[in-house]
């Protein structure tokens, strides 16, 4: 299943979360203009917003996909020292769920787990803002900013009620260079960012480019404003995309990481590692690869009969292409963008299979159906191809 250009994206993060974006349907327009056919929301933790990213969509032309991002921790590699695909912290695995029904009414289970994490993440990001004030007040820059006032910023911005609102650490980091801004003069903001930092900083007019630096020499492991992440177990953040009807995924690093972290060191072996796990798809971030890693990956995933989607996050100010292109706006290889096309109709497929009530591509336990698992692919994606040439998915 070929097309002309990778006409399907499915991993951005949509506003309220931190995006690229101005809001859901500023999204769709970017993608629309692109010529995207498929686009898929990743969001952390809330899905409502996927109501209006579904009306945005249909009146665009383009078939909604929806997923969620989720951190867990693989106990057996924690212990091992083993690093997953983040390359910071050992046994720390991102996992998506792919084709989720955001509209059902959420689980017993769902509602647990989800509870626990929120809570942990409001927290977190109410000791951060803390921190980034102290660090700033410590520079002599006295800035009102509490996690309450950005989350309601955030709304705004968005359009949406602010409990829909995921701090992350990129949205304290835009909320204190903007305060920052105001708060200071230009030519006094280099000296009072390098009080702050404790080094020369690298910019001082460029506001996303401050941002970065923010929450690079600030808030990630080490900053004066650090505050570990609270994360799921594996089985839990197993679970729940379960719990919402998704395809558990897994987001690859590969290259996107120097060196590889050594549970992706190996493409054959990774594919094997997930099968172990019970995941049986995979996405990639290609602007992260070099174009032969990604054929690498996306090859030896899809031989041993996994599912293989690809996107851009967008979780950055940057306005990249809809599209996913390899590192440096290389283009795919016409052999990649068939498999990840196909990728997509597999996620189209199984969001149509079970909103008519049917077990989808994975079943609520996790295991494929029954059959060949290429077969299985195969079929999956004529029913999701057929959805997205109709431009239209069953409501």
């Amino acid at each position: 299943m070929s097309t002309p250009s990778l006409a399907a994206n499915t991993h951005l993060h949509l506003p309220p979360n931190f995006s690229a974006f101005d809001d859901v349907e500023d999204a769709v327009a970017a993608a629309a203009a692109e010529g995207i056919r498929a686009m898929g929301g990743s969001n952390f933790h809330d899905l409502r917003i996927y109501r209006r990213f579904a009306d945005a969509a249909h009146a665009a032309g383009i078939v909604p996909l929806y997923g969620l991002e989720l951190i867990s921790v693989v106990e057996p590699l924690r212990a091992a020292g083993t690093l997953v695909n983040d390359p910071a912290n050992p046994g720390r695995m991102y996992l998506c769920g792919k084709g989720v029904d955001p509209f059902r009414e959420p689980t017993p289970t769902a509602v647990r787990i989800d509870a626990v994490i929120r809570s942990a993440n409001r927290e977190r990001a109410a000791r951060m803002t803390s921190l980034l004030r102290a660090t700033f007040a410590s520079a002599g820059v006295e800035l009102s900013l509490d996690d309450t006032a950005i989350a309601a910023d955030v709304a705004a911005r968005a359009g949406v009620p602010v409990d829909w609102v995921v701090l992350q650490e990129r949205h304290l980091a835009m909320a204190f260079q903007r305060a920052l801004f105001e708060a200071v003069a230009p030519e006094d903001r280099a000296s009072r960012l390098e009080a702050a930092y404790g080094v020369t900083p690298s910019a001082v007019d460029d506001p996303a480019a401050v941002q970065n630096e923010i929450r690079s020499r600030l808030i990630r492991a080490g900053g004066p404003a650090f505050v570990e992440e609270t994360a799921l177990s594996f089985g839990d953040a197993y679970r729940l995309i379960l719990e919402w009807g998704g395809i558990p995924a897994y987001p690859t690093l590969a290259d996107g990481a120097s060196p590889i972290c050594p549970f992706e060191a190996s493409p054959q072996d990774l594919a094997r590692h997930l099968d172990e796990l019970g995941i049986h798809a995979a996405e990639l971030i290609p602007t992260r690869n070099a174009p032969e890693m990604v054929d690498a990956y996306v090859r030896a995933f899809r031989d041993v009969g996994m599912v293989v989607t690809a996107g851009t996050e967008h979780n950055t100010p940057a306005r990249i292409p809809v599209e996913p292109l390899a590192r440096g706006g290389a283009p795919l290889s016409e052999a990649t963008r068939a498999i990840l096309y196909e990728g997509a109709c597999v996620v189209a497929g199984h969001q149509a299979e079970r909103a008519s009530g049917q077990p989808g591509f994975v079943d609520a336990d996790g295991r494929p159906g029954p059959g060949d698992n290429d077969a299985r692919i195969r079929r999956f994606a004529a029913i999701g191809a057929q959805l997205i040439e109709r431009r239209s998915v069953p409501a």
